[in-house]
């Protein structure tokens, strides 16, 4: 049972699991954030072009 429990606490894969689960959520905040950003200037543009054509 003590051999067991030792080779849990060295066992580091589920660590390395959760880090590349972090930086794919940071990853995907970032996305989001700049798809936001960039959205809502391009709906700006395109406001811009229309009460140009009218």
């Amino acid at each position: 049972m003590r051999q067991l429990l030792q080779r849990f606490v060295r066992d580091e894969n589920g660590a390395t699991a959760i880090e590349y689960g972090m930086i794919a959520a940071l990853i995907a905040v970032v996305i989001i954030a700049s798809l936001r950003l960039v959205g809502s200037r391009l709906g700006a543009k395109f406001s811009a072009i229309s009460g140009n054509l009218n």
